[in-house]
């Protein structure tokens, strides 16, 4: 890959890192549109969607709340996305490898978010006095700051995982043993058995909501039949 294309994946995974908690919080770091613009950059948005479609399956089974851990998908979905658009459907691991990268770059990011929250609340115990006296400047300090930081976190775990995951996904592929079929089926199995999991965990004591589960599904195989 060359320094272009990693250059606007880091900007891109900076800004959507950014999305995922901080500001603007618009929904763009979710992984169907993360990815999706990652496999954009690297000239295959397909593919970027289908990786971001089979991460968005794992994502289902985090919730964002509080001050809680949770994967980063905003950052990693771009990963997964650019990884799965450099090789597409030449390599038939390539949905696996992608999916992996994807999985492991969300996981270190979220250590980086809760090591960021406790940076942020050393800054704030440090500038509690300006603070309690009302000090404009130390209040846009530390929420710029702060904004400043998880930007910088984001661009900087998208870079250091692009240069970690390529040469290892090259390399990967290069032995990879198995078909495409049992490849892709494998990496989709294990996903939609997450997402089902964890469709059940969020809406199994919700009234009726098993019935408009079951309802949706009903709708969707029959789209599927039709086509």
């Amino acid at each position: 890959m060359s320094n272009a294309p990693i250059a606007a994946l880091t900007l891109v995974g900076a800004v959507l890192g950014l999305d995922v908690v901080s500001f603007p919080q618009a929904m763009l770091s979710r992984p169907i549109v993360a990815a999706t613009i990652g496999g954009t950059v690297v000239g295959d948005p397909v593919s970027g969607l289908l990786a971001g479609a089979t991460i968005e399956l794992f994502a289902l089974e985090t919730l964002p709340v509080g001050a809680s851990r949770y994967p980063e998908w905003g950052s990693a979905s771009v990963v997964g996305g650019a990884l799965l658009g450099l090789h597409g459907d030449i390599h038939p691991g390539a949905l696996s490898v992608a999916l992996f990268a994807a999985i492991a770059t969300g996981w270190i990011g979220g250590w980086t978010m809760i090591q960021l929250r406790q940076l942020n609340g050393l800054l704030a115990r440090r500038l509690r006095p300006a603070i309690d006296a009302g000090n404009r400047n130390a209040v846009l300090g530390l929420q710029f700051g702060g904004l400043l930081a998880d930007l910088l976190r984001g661009g900087a775990l998208t870079l250091l995982s692009l240069l970690a995951f390529v040469p290892l996904a090259e390399a990967t592929l290069a032995v990879w043993g198995a078909s495409a079929r049992y490849s892709r089926a494998v990496s989709v199995v294990v996903a939609a058995s997450v997402a089902a999991a964890a469709v059940w965990k969020l809406f199994r004591v919700t009234a009726g909501a098993r019935w408009y589960l079951a309802a949706g599904l009903a709708l969707g195989l029959l789209a599927m039949w039709l086509q």
